[in-house]
């Protein structure tokens, strides 16, 4: 029989998600979706010095807006509960007392400036800097000594002379010789638990089947895995997510365009892009690229995960993906998305009728690729633009002055009408044998700027009459 599905996504909530948190978050949700399993959030916040997110409310915010809701965690609650580290204590310390009573943990009195020094002098020697277990041969009257002239230590787990087994997705089974491996601290001076210790207690409590995370944490699943024979329970299975790589091949860090979700949010992409794109370059084979989180849970094939050793980062591989979603999003839906975009850039925007932000997108969605484009795309119904005289020189406006002051003098702009005005431009166009294009050019660069984009007949529609006429008219006084 098999064992339900439970993944987490256990961040610590020391600043804003990036890239490679959204990934882990987006493989254990696709895993759960895929296999009708549980997927959990869980806040590693055992290290208040780091903590910046109080109540993680910022990763909580960011798994909603990614469209990633979890079971069990923050909020939710569920079986497990509490689902924040700092209130898991009582979980830690009895673990620690078990492995203190079965001779597995020792207290480890070195000094920062100590263990600093005796890891350099390992460095220069060429070898391992590993712990060199000093602490663990003091007789029990030596550590009583210390302990009661209040000597500050941290407990250390005590490695056995053995090999333990993973079985990771990509790579297959992975042995380790913990030998080549150091005690490694199980607390802090401050009494508090590493994240070593907690990470595997709650993956046990929580009967985590499961763990995908990025392959940084190889050396800790070692050392987790040890943890799980001394207390012999079941290794959950792992997937340790390649790296995530920028065009150079450099581990993609802060200073890379995207690595946080906040740059992504700012600059326009939509969440339905970057779990369609991350999803992608996680090693997935798929028909087709374009793809929502339901048609990516059913055609990841978990069963046959290649094992590479970077996943290369592209933005513009990214923009096209997100292009092709805002194509994809209904003209409602779309119309909303953008409206917080204008409305930074223009305030006026607030006053925007949902009508009329319909037929804005509408019309100009093609030439979207990210949403912060609208801004600059949208700009001329808000702010008449400023004509380029060298760009107009190029259409001969002083073949067509007469034509359109003649209009103007003749037509009233409370009582426009944007077929009758097109219809004159043509006939004019004809009666004195001149391309039609130039001369409509024109009149789109006086209405946005620009010599190409939409129709004059759906410019005339969207702008008022008077907007019209007095763009117009400044292309006149050129």
């Amino acid at each position: 029989m098999s064992h339900p599905v439970r993944v987490r996504f256990a961040p610590s909530p020391t600043g804003f998600m990036h890239l490679g948190n959204v990934r882990a978050a987006l493989i254990n949700y696709l895993f759960a979706l895929q296999k009708k399993g549980t997927f959990i959030v869980r806040i590693e916040d055992t290290d208040q010095t780091r903590n910046m997110d109080y109540g993680a409310q910022h990763i909580i915010a960011d798994l909603s807006w990614l469209g990633l809701s979890y079971q069990e965690g923050p909020n939710v609650g569920g079986p497990y509960a509490p689902y924040f580290q700092s209130e898991r204590n009582s979980f830690y310390k009895k673990y620690l007392t078990t492995l203190i009573e079965k001779n597995m943990a020792y207290p480890c009195f070195c000094s920062v400036e100590e263990l600093d020094k005796k890891r350099q002098r390992s460095i220069a020697l060429k070898m391992p800097p590993r712990y060199d277990r000093t602490c663990m041969a003091l007789t029990e009257a030596e550590r009583l000594q210390k302990i009661t002239n209040k000597m500050p230590y941290i407990w250390r787990y005590k490695l056995p002379a053995a090999t333990v087994k993973i079985h990771d997705l990509a790579r297959g089974t992975i042995e380790y010789d913990l030998n080549n491996f150091s005690d490694f601290p199980l607390t802090r001076q401050d009494e508090s638990f590493t994240f070593i210790f907690a990470n595997f207690v709650d993956d046990m409590e929580m009967h985590i089947s499961h763990v995908f995370r990025g392959e940084d944490h190889l050396s800790n699943t070692a050392l987790q895995a040890s943890l799980y024979a001394a207390f012999d329970a079941t290794l959950p299975l792992f997937w340790h997510l390649p790296m995530l790589c920028n065009h150079e091949g450099k581990k993609l860090s802060k200073r890379d365009f995207g690595f946080s979700l906040q740059d992504l949010i700012h600059g326009g992409y939509l969440p339905e892009a970057i779990a369609n794109y991350l999803a992608l370059i996680c090693g997935g084979s798929y028909e087709h690229e374009i793809m929502d989180i339901h048609e990516l849970a059913n055609a990841f094939n978990f069963d046959s995960i290649n094992s590479t050793g970077h996943s290369k980062y592209d933005v513009e591989k990214l923009r096209w993906i997100n292009h092709k979603w805002i194509e994809r999003l209904d003209i409602p839906v779309l119309a909303e998305r953008i409206r917080p975009f204008l409305e930074t850039t223009y305030p006026e925007a607030q006053q925007l009728s949902q009508e009329k932000l319909t037929q804005l997108v509408t019309l100009l969605k093609t030439d979207l690729v990210t949403l912060s484009d609208a801004a600059k795309n949208f700009g001329f119904y808000f702010t008449a633009p400023t004509i380029d005289t060298e760009l107009v020189q190029k259409y001969a406006v002083s073949h067509y002055v007469t034509f359109i002051q003649k209009y103007l003098s003749t037509h009233d702009s409370t009582a426009f009408d944007a077929a009758e005005f097109t219809a004159s431009l043509s006939g004019y166009c004809k009666e004195h044998k001149v391309p039609a294009k130039e001369l409509f050019a024109l009149v789109r660069i006086a209405l946005t700027g620009h010599s190409d984009g939409p129709t004059i007949k759906d410019l005339l529609a969207i702008l008022s009459p008077q907007d019209v006429f007095v763009r117009l008219s400044a292309l006149l006084q050129l």
